[in-house]
């Protein structure tokens, strides 16, 4: 059993698992020390089944979302159990999967099926609601931010990417609060053939300028590059494997970290400068994982939602293990 007293994302955790020794075509050799994964902290529930996490660079507050019934957790640093920050059915809110915190300090939760709402943190008043429209089956997923203040969100049915800029975002907060999704990016002419009800796009991030995003489609296994200068969507070049399940997207100083969730996998990557391709440096299988659907890179250590939808979730029958938990992977 291991003791999430022992774990803290805010505190140096294992510097000697940090190096792994890579070999060629993006495989990961034996390792002195091979990536650990232990708690970081619990969250309090019996159904949680948590989906998004999202990292507060000012505090480093960690936010994390609940698929089960759309709680928004906070966990500080140095303390083993999260808190509730906004109760189950806020704001008419059923479901929460990608979260992200902008500069400003404003939190922004994803709800599958309706739109985002955005939070103010110190607060948490409720700043402003942007929902999809139309009659089309839809399930929203994940979001970026762009250094402008823009976010693009993926629908994995529909298979676009939406986008709410900074001007809307405040036209909505002076107007009543709320907004419609505007769809940016349409995907469906990139992607491989798949079956109708297919779940596409999932995990996205923008590089460090804005001047593209990266997601990945779960069900084809490619990640695609969408160009914000010239709109132009191109497949980037995958060296060492593919992203077949790929969930939740962290990137950070040209390193592309990909939770792949129902292989309780996590895969690292090395960016080219223009983003165009993308090769494969690292590997780690671990059961523990419990079905990873995001990640995000903290100082020291990578936090990995253990979502564990596979055991009476929305992806299998079974009894989950509880406390449900975020993971932090030392030395990956």
């Amino acid at each position: 059993m291991l003791d999430p007293q022992k774990i803290r994302w805010s505190t140096a955790l294992l510097a000697a698992a940090a190096g792994l020794t890579l070999t060629g075509c993006g495989e990961t050799a034996p390792a002195a020390s091979p990536p650990r994964v232990e708690t970081a902290f619990t969250l309090p529930g019996d159904r949680v089944y948590p989906e998004g996490i999202a990292l507060d660079e000012r505090t480093g507050d960690i936010y994390v979302g609940s698929f089960g019934d759309g709680t928004i957790y906070r966990a500080t640093p140095d303390t083993p159990r999260a808190e509730v920050f906004l109760p189950a059915g806020t704001d008419g809110r059923r479901t929460a999967n990608g979260l992200r915190v902008d500069p400003a300090g404003h939190l922004w939760v994803i709800d599958s099926t309706t739109g985002v709402t955005v939070y103010d943190l110190t607060s948490r008043t409720l700043l402003a609601r942007f929902d999809v429209t139309g009659p089309a089956d839809r399930f929203l997923n994940d979001l970026a931010l762009t250094p402008d203040g823009t976010a693009y969100l993926t629908d994995s049915r529909r298979a676009v990417v939406y986008r709410i800029t900074a001007d809307a975002l405040t036209h909505a907060m002076s107007t009543g609060g709320h907004g419609e999704l505007t769809e940016s990016f349409d995907l469906n002419p990139s992607l491989e053939p798949h079956d109708p009800g297919a779940y596409t796009l999932n995990g996205i991030v923008a590089d460090p300028t804005g001047s593209y995003l990266l997601t990945v489609d779960s069900t084809g296994g490619d990640l695609y590059r969408i160009d914000l200068t010239t709109t132009a969507i191109s497949k980037v070049a995958l060296d060492g494997g593919d992203l077949t399940l790929g969930d939740g997207l962290d990137f950070h100083d040209g390193t592309l970290r990909v939770a792949h969730n129902t292989e309780n996998t996590l895969t690292r990557w090395e960016m080219s400068p223009d983003g165009t391709t993308a090769t494969r440096t690292g590997r780690h299988h671990d059961e523990t994982l419990a079905t990873p659907t995001t990640l995000v890179r903290g100082p020291e250590t990578t936090l990995v939602v253990a979502s564990q939808f596979d055991k009476g979730g929305p992806r299998g029958p079974g009894v989950p293990t509880t406390p449900f938990r975020v993971t932090a992977v030392s030395g990956f």
